[in-house]
């Protein structure tokens, strides 16, 4: 038996959503896992608590297969909680619709210029917004001219986004925010500068200066890629199958800048923390979390570790992530008011070594031309003006830079998932395969690494150095050696 609202009554009561069917109020484009997980779930809490029409119209750019799977399913899914002791699995039905962007965008655009939709929500990936992740200014590419100089559908997320704020201004249907839930540094500003550039290009400035706002947010929580386990973990719970299934952590956080011109859901109602700058926030979960996670992710996956949790049993591992929290990482930012970044780290350790959560490596190391920036080149970065050398901090880059070279240490291919694969390839194959070469041409990367970094004779000695040892001894050795 497949999941439905046909099907519910055959689910466990405790195990049901907790609202009816929602009418639309958020639009969110790309329906990842994590959004399922995280996004979709405080959304139904928050009309449990205190009403409200906000269900989830949901519009996946390019890829057909989870929006058949929840239009097949009435908009249902399950997210399951693993915890070291167990798990729990309950249906979410916080979805009012799904649409394909690439079959039907102008649909999307008349999605965004419906009145009863007063907030978009995106998680699309770095790369979804097409910005150089090094300046973080909008990248007008063939593909995002085309968008704006044609009168073809839009085919990009600006694209669909500017074509939808222009309809909407022609619609007089007011105020909405745009809220990026990815891990952009200053999300919410990046957004801005993107749909500034865009208004200015289409001649909407002075409306959208008025009635969109860009809501910077920082979430939080570990979901794994869905694999046939999470399919059948939640088939035995449930007793029907979900197509749409994902599952994650026990813990989960959301911040968010309270900047909703039309409003929002009670998110506050279902945990969630509404904040004036939610910058500090961001910043620790990225150079804090999301930095330790890439570091775990390149190092495991060159020492032929299959997941994160197995990756930080690696000796001396652990030891290393501790000295890049508490050398590098916290004396480079800030903290919000009442948090340490130590024992936020600490935390960190704790949640990635839960084994119930099955994250791999390589999954965590994909797109690292889009993360490594925001996630360790920004400490990095201030470290260096601060007249400090961040090893630490270097050992990941150095990692990244093995890991590209796609072979581990056991002598297996390592896949290069990238959207500068080819031009990774390119710069290794121009040059000598040395440590010297490798670490020259990766530094000539001028969409990933600023030239003040490229420049840096001293911390290049140390990316060397590192990749040397990484190279020479293999991720194991050079971590029981640091």
């Amino acid at each position: 038996m497949e999941l439905n609202r046909a099907s519910l009554n055959s689910v466990p009561a405790a195990s049901r959503p907790r609202i009816a069917a929602p009418a639309p109020g958020i639009v969110h484009l790309g329906v990842s896992a994590f959004h399922r997980a995280h996004q979709a779930v405080f959304t139904e809490d928050a009309m449990a608590a205190a009403g409200g029409d906000w269900g989830i119209v949901h519009v996946a750019p390019r890829s057909p297969q989870i929006v058949d799977a929840l239009r097949d399913q009435d908009g249902l899914f399950s997210v399951t909680t693993l915890g070291p002791d167990g798990s729990s699995t309950r249906v979410i039905g916080s979805s009012a619709g799904q649409i394909l962007a690439a079959a039907d965008p102008e649909a999307v655009v008349k999605l965004l210029a419906d009145p009863a939709v007063t907030v978009v929500t995106l998680t699309v990936t770095e790369k979804g917004y097409r910005l150089d992740p090094a300046t973080g200014r909008l990248l007008l590419d063939d593909e995002l001219r085309a968008d704006l100089e044609t009168g073809r559908a839009p085919r990009t997320v600006p694209g669909l986004l500017i074509r939808g704020l222009c309809a909407r201004r022609r619609a007089d249907a007011g105020p909405i925010a745009l809220v990026s839930c990815d891990n952009l540094p200053a999300n919410g500003h990046r957004v801005r500068g993107l749909i500034d550039t865009l208004a200015v290009a289409k001649g909407i400035s002075e409306w959208v200066r008025q009635s969109v706002t860009c809501p910077g947010t920082m979430v939080d929580r570990i979901v794994p890629a869905t694999t046939a386990g999470t399919l059948d973990l939640a088939a035995r719970t449930l007793g029907v199958r979900d197509r749409a299934a994902v599952n994650g952590e026990p813990y989960s956080a959301w911040v968010i800048e309270d900047d909703f011109p039309a409003g929002r859901p009670a998110w506050d109602q279902a945990g969630a923390v509404l904040t004036d700058d939610p910058r500090p926030w961001e910043t620790l979960k990225l150079r804090s979390l999301n930095g330790v996670h890439s570091a775990i992710a390149y190092l495991g996956a060159v020492a032929g570790r299959e997941t994160i949790a197995a990756a930080l049993e690696l000796p001396g591992l652990a030891g290393v992530l501790r000295r890049l929290i508490t050398e590098d990482i916290a004396p480079s930012l800030v903290p919000p008011s009442g948090v340490d970044t130590v024992a936020y780290g600490e935390q960190v350790l704790t949640r990635f070594a839960n084994p119930a959560i099955e994250y791999r490596t390589v999954q965590v190391a994909m797109d690292g031309s889009q993360k490594l920036p925001p996630r360790v080149l920004h400490t990095i970065q201030q470290r260096r003006e601060a007249g400090a050398v961040p090893r630490w901090a270097a050992l990941v880059v150095a990692a990244w830079m093995r890991f590209v070279q796609g072979v581990s240490d056991e002598g297996r291919p390592l896949p290069l998932d990238d959207p500068l694969a080819d031009r990774i390839r390119a710069r290794l194959a121009a040059g000598p395969s040395t440590p010297d070469g490798v670490v020259d041409a990766l530094l000539g990367l001028d969409t990933i690494f600023s030239p003040d970094l490229a420049e840096d004779a001293e911390l290049r000695v140390v990316l060397v150095e590192w990749l040397t040892a990484l190279e020479k001894h293999g991720v194991a050795a050079t971590l029981a050696g640091a």
